[in-house]
């Protein structure tokens, strides 16, 4: 199984910083089939088949850490740079 983290900083209020995050679940729903839920309010699960993962969302930073299956290790540098490219869309600043 592999692993990709990644993490945002944002100055984002929080109302909007959850919307982001709601945005960004929304465009790996429709890209990838993920489905998604808030499992606490900071912390939105998601999951289909072959991969799993939870995007925390703090006051400050934003941090997705994705689990994948054997089946889409080799997918993992394009899901990677979605990934990059998602956050920095929504939270439009740059990568610790």
């Amino acid at each position: 199984m592999s692993q990709i983290t990644v993490t945002r900083t944002h100055d984002l209020p929080p109302k909007k910083a959850r919307l982001a995050v709601e945005q960004v679940a929304a465009d790996l729903k429709s890209e990838h089939g993920l489905d998604y839920a808030w499992a606490e309010d900071d912390v939105l699960a998601f999951k289909r088949p072959g991969l799993s993962g939870q995007l925390t969302l703090a006051r400050k930073e934003v941090t997705l850490h994705l689990r994948l299956g054997l089946l889409l290790l080799p997918l993992r540098s394009l899901l990677e740079r979605e990934i990059h490219s998602f956050l920095d869309q929504r939270f439009g600043v740059s990568a610790d």
